[in-house]
């Protein structure tokens, strides 16, 4: 009888208590103290996991200045060639606010301009890298639009590649979070943003470039990533910051005192979050038999899953094993099953499981319909 329930279940969970499978120890539910943040929207996410330490109207569509250049940052990178040589154009030198100060055609490359970008916060270098990149400013915007959706993120929509005030031009804090947290997965965007001071002669440039984002010496755990302001927007500030070996992304939009209010939220997370590790890269985690193929067929771990924890709540792991009717050809980089992770009974995290060590003869190009 147990052989036969075994082999309709298709869902097999593991419930795990955290003390015993990842070293957390369960405090009780009592939520978290209160903290007062002086912005108008703000938010704190685990670049990696993606959970929310901390948000306040992370949600509340509102201008976000210079912070804007993260997008066009990560655009550039990822769709331009940083050894391109730009020639800078009237329309780079007149356009208003900030400004590296680069002349009227002038070569620069691709990767200047994106120092001049981020650790100065050159409008004339956003005009230069949307024009060397897309052709046009206008087509650059369309490019940060699409990826934008690209990337699932509904609530922005830019108007300019700098971040000057315009009607239509706008994103959440949690927006800038996830698009920060995107960037972050580039070294180039990395060591960009994380210098404080770059020599010309390092790269051949044409200037040296300081950085004028005081957070990088304010809070020594700070590796970026970019200060804005305008009338309408207020003081902004994205912040990447080390917390235990991890990236938390600290968004604060229209702070007055966005240096300190950083600062205070990256201590509160200090307080009342622990880094635990649940599972490990390539863990197995647990066997299939496939009609098909020969023994069973391990599922292991894609990546380490490793998540902040309140110190006052409690967490459970389940392991969920493949549906029964699923079917196709296996190979190394099959994804089936998954894991989820689960904080007070709510599901915060979910990753898929992949095939593991598998023989050649296991590999056979055979269909396969079901589980035992």
């Amino acid at each position: 009888m147990i052989k036969s329930l075994k082999k309709y279940i298709a869902v097999f969970v593991i419930s795990l208590l955290i003390v015993n499978q990842a070293g957390t120890i369960a405090h009780g539910e009592e939520s978290l103290p209160k903290i007062n943040i002086d912005a108008r929207s703000s938010i704190a996410l685990d670049c990696n996991s993606k959970i929310t330490l901390y948000e306040k109207n992370s949600d509340m569509l509102v201008p976000i200045a210079s912070t804007t250049k993260i997008m066009t940052a990560l655009v550039a990178i990822k769709y331009g060639d940083l050894n391109k040589m730009a020639v800078i154009s009237e329309r780079a030198v007149n356009i208003k606010g900030s400004k590296v100060g680069y002349k009227k055609g002038e070569m620069i490359s691709v990767r200047e301009l994106l120092y001049g970008l981020m650790l100065r916060s050159g409008n004339d270098a956003s005009i230069a890298v949307s024009e060397a990149v897309s052709g046009s400013v206008e087509e650059f915007i369309k490019l940060m639009n699409e990826y934008a959706l690209e990337l699932g993120l509904v609530n922005s929509h830019f108007e300019v590649p700098h971040g000057l005030d315009s009607d239509n031009h706008y994103s959440t804090a949690y927006d800038l979070a996830m698009i920060t947290a995107k960037a972050k997965e580039c070294t180039e965007f990395n060591e960009i943003t994380g210098t404080k001071d770059l020599d010309s002669k390092k790269y051949d440039f044409t200037r040296s470039y300081h950085n004028i984002n005081k957070i990088l010496w304010l809070l020594p755990e700070a590796d970026g990533v970019k200060t804005g302001f305008t009338g309408k927007a207020g003081k902004c500030l994205v912040t990447s910051v080390n917390i235990d070996g991890n990236k938390v992304i600290i968004v604060m939009l229209n702070c007055n005192n966005r240096w300190n209010e950083t600062v205070k939220i990256k201590n509160y997370i200090t307080k009342n979050y622990v880094y635990k590790k649940f599972f490990q890269k390539d863990e197995n985690i647990m066997k299939v038999s496939l009609p098909n193929y020969k023994g069973d067929i391990s599922l292991v771990c894609n990546k380490d899953i490793i998540i902040p924890t309140k110190i006052n709540s409690i967490y459970d792991s389940k392991i969920i094993k493949p549906s029964k009717d699923s079917n196709g050809a296996l190979n190394k980089t099959s994804s089936l099953g998954s894991i989820e992770i689960y904080e007070d009974n709510n599901l915060i995290v979910k990753e898929s499981l992949r095939i593991g060590n598998i023989s050649k003869n296991q590999l056979k190009p055979k269909r396969w319909n079901n589980f035992k």
